[in-house]
């Protein structure tokens, strides 16, 4: 079960509540307030809580006992984008 100190707890809740966050993670972010919470709750009902799939718990659930808490993502293999966003 991963662990959280309380500064991570206030960085999840901020992102959480921000309006323009990037929605991964801000799913990830309730994620992390509600495992905080309920530690103990089967993946399959946190994810039914956050309507993300199964996977996508375990997935985090790991990566937070490994590596430790942090709201980003790796970065993904291959080419990056040939286009700007403007």
């Amino acid at each position: 079960m991963p662990t959280f100190t309380e500064e991570e707890l206030a960085e999840a809740k901020r992102v959480a509540q921000a309006h323009h966050a990037p929605h991964a993670k801000v799913i990830r972010a309730k994620l992390a307030l509600l495992l905080a919470a309920s530690p103990s709750l089967h993946h399959t009902e946190v994810a039914k809580e956050l309507g993300i799939h199964e996977q996508t718990v375990l997935k985090w659930r790991r990566r937070w006992c490994k590596h430790g808490f942090s709201l980003n993502d790796n970065p993904r293999l291959g080419r990056p984008s040939s286009f700007s966003p403007c």
